[in-house]
């Protein structure tokens, strides 16, 4: 793919761009009638997927006492380790409530998307602190349409209507670019002003390139996506439906996006694999500029760079809510909680706690702090610029970003993922049962119909092959039922499953899709006909296809050292699942693509 033109909204495609512009054009027709109205989750197969069964509900939390003072905050995770902190000083102060309660404020750290969900039905906390107000305002249309009020005609709710109420911003931080500072320079920084269409015009000529952002179920990630569809349209304020599925959006976006090596979680678990894997696991990656701060904080070597796009960035602004809880079935919110949110925001507004939250790379709430003061992080460094970003993108309406979302689903990279499931004797039972259930979930995950999903079940053999085909409507269906009618018999033959699903990505030669396998397995290779070595030697060869491979031991016989050996020789991931995360992890891994 060739660098972007000379205009912000026509950015370059392949010869067979014609083709592209006029599938598009569709895509972007049948999206604005489809999205704008927030049913395209609900057409994709709802019909079809509402008979295949799911994972059992949740269990209530607990009542607290009418007169507790105890407040639990859910918070982004990113963001968890200072806030638990933070919690752990003011709960040192032992305030105390009228009648005499001590307050204490406790802490979850919970993903921003399951923050949303969970504050929908009966929550286990009585406020929320994600990384952005996106979540807020999401969290009151969704809220919004369950009380049947048209939120966009009547956007003063009574407080009564209202799923929170009081949020105060405590921190910010813009979302950059981050880059090893030899890359920066190789992009032009600090001469030139870097964007977008550097980032893509570097990934397409250099295809050893690395770049990452997160999936849209995280605020770095969705406020990125949404500054692509400002840049697409050409924009910096008022992006509408129509601007964003417009054909010249849609193929902007889906320039920049054909060159993201892999989606994700959070900047947090980026982190740690850069801290254990190195300076060659990614060249930059999308974060919050904290996130540069603190890695120079901690990590000797090669700096990274924040880079703020010069087509205009968002910020994550991390704002504190507190729920309106007390419907039908839910324990209210007590007199003494609210008075321990009022007293924990306060706290957090105090000078004392916005110098700490400055010295870990935040920029404060509090403007009459100076960024560039003696002892703050961005002072005498070039690494981070407190005059950055010099355009503040506006944030779109929560129709919009629903929309944004839901279009990313056919403008961002295509997938093609193995699934490859152990159903061995030992998988009898609950087991097998769990499995079913996040396979399921990792199925329902996947929501573009680009994306293609392979199935490989094994025991003593292959029980069961089905190639890769796009995962529409039809193929889930076909998926749930191949799924939930799997039996638990047989030995193991790990290394043929693996194998088998790596030959089959290599033999269609998909080199515009991130190619990935999934392998689950709780036993110990003991029936391939390839050995270990083989499939570790097949693994690292050179091939037209790169393959990302991710491993699951579940339970405690799985042979962990060798699902660690593949995992590193496939350039992916190795996670531990039990019976009780098992399908939440397939929900996380689903993010990678």
């Amino acid at each position: 793919m060739a660098g972007f033109k000379s205009s912000p909204s026509s950015p370059s495609s392949p010869a067979h761009a014609s083709n592209r512009q006029t599938l598009l054009v569709v895509v972007a027709i049948l999206l604005v009638v489809v999205c704008t109205c927030g049913l395209l989750v609900a057409i994709l197969g709802k019909n079809l997927w509402n008979s295949i069964p799911g994972p059992a509900g949740a269990t209530p939390p607990a009542p607290w006492s009418p007169d507790s003072a105890a407040l639990t905050v859910a918070v982004s995770p990113g963001m968890a380790p200072i806030f638990q902190e933070l919690a752990g000083q003011f709960n040192s102060q032992a305030q105390r409530t009228p009648d005499g309660r001590g307050m204490q404020v406790q802490t979850l750290a919970v993903a921003p998307e399951q923050m949303v969900e969970e504050s929908l039905g009966a929550p286990s906390f009585q406020a929320l602190a994600p990384d952005s107000s996106l979540w807020l305002n999401q969290l009151e249309q969704r809220w919004a349409a369950l009380q049947d009020t048209e939120a966009d005609q009547q956007p003063l709710i009574p407080i009564g209507n209202r799923r929170v109420s009081n949020p105060v911003r405590y921190a910010t931080s813009p979302i950059v670019i981050a880059a090893w500072e030899s890359v920066a320079r190789e992009l032009g920084w600090p001469e030139r002003p870097v964007g977008w269409r550097e980032i893509q015009r570097q990934a397409t000529e250099n295809p050893n390139f690395k770049w990452n952002h997160p999936s849209t179920g995280h605020a770095s990630g969705l406020l990125a996506t949404l500054a692509e569809f400002y840049a697409g349209a050409g924009l910096t304020r008022g992006l509408t439906p129509e601007a964003a599925t417009a054909p010249q959006t849609l193929e902007y976006v889906r320039a920049v996006e054909a060159t993201v090596r892999f989606y994700g979680e959070g900047e947090e678990v980026i982190v740690e694999r850069l801290a254990a894997e190195g300076r060659n696991f990614l060249d930059a990656f999308v974060a919050q500029e904290q996130v540069v701060v603190a890695w120079n904080q901690a990590h000797k070597g090669e700096r990274l760079v924040a880079i703020y796009p010069a087509e205009g960035t968002l910020w994550a602004d991390h704002p504190l809510a507190l729920l309106e809880l007390g419907g039908a079935g839910e324990t209210p919110v007590t007199d003494n909680q609210r008075r321990t949110f009022q007293a924990f925001a306060q706290f957090l507004a105090s000078t004392d706690v916005q110098r700490q939250l400055l010295a870990a790379g935040y920029r404060p709430a509090d403007m009459r702090l100076s960024l560039d003061e003696a002892g703050s992080p961005f002072a005498d460094t070039d690494a981070v610029d407190w005059r950055q970003p010099q355009t503040t993108l506006q944030v779109p309406s929560a129709a919009v970003v629903e929309v944004v979302q839901n279009v990313w689903w056919y403008t961002k990279r295509p997938t093609n993922v193995c699934l490859v499931v152990d159903t061995s004797g030992s998988m009898e039972g609950a087991k097998l049962e769990r499995t079913q259930e996040a396979l399921w979930a990792f199925l329902e995950q996947i929501r573009g119909d680009r994306d293609q999903v392979a199935l490989v079940e094994f025991g003593s053999a292959i029980k069961q092959f089905e190639p890769l085909r796009p995962l529409d409507d039809q193929r889930r269906a076909e998926l749930a039922e191949q799924v939930y009618g799997m039996e638990a018999d047989g030995q193991t033959a790990l290394i043929d499953a693996i194998w088998e699903a790596y030959d089959h990505l290599q033999s269609v030669g998909d080199t515009e899709a991130i190619n990935a396998i999934v392998v689950m397995t709780d036993g110990q290779e003991n029936h391939s006909t390839h050995a270990v070595p083989e499939l570790l030697d097949h693994l690292k060869q050179e091939q037209a296809v790169t393959v990302v491979v991710f491993t699951i031991a579940f339970g405690s016989d799985a042979d962990e050292m060798l699902l660690e050996n593949v995992t590193r020789a496939g350039n992916g991931q190795f996670r531990r699942a039990d019976e009780t995360n098992i399908e939440e992890l397939y929900k996380i891994i689903s993010t990678y693509f």
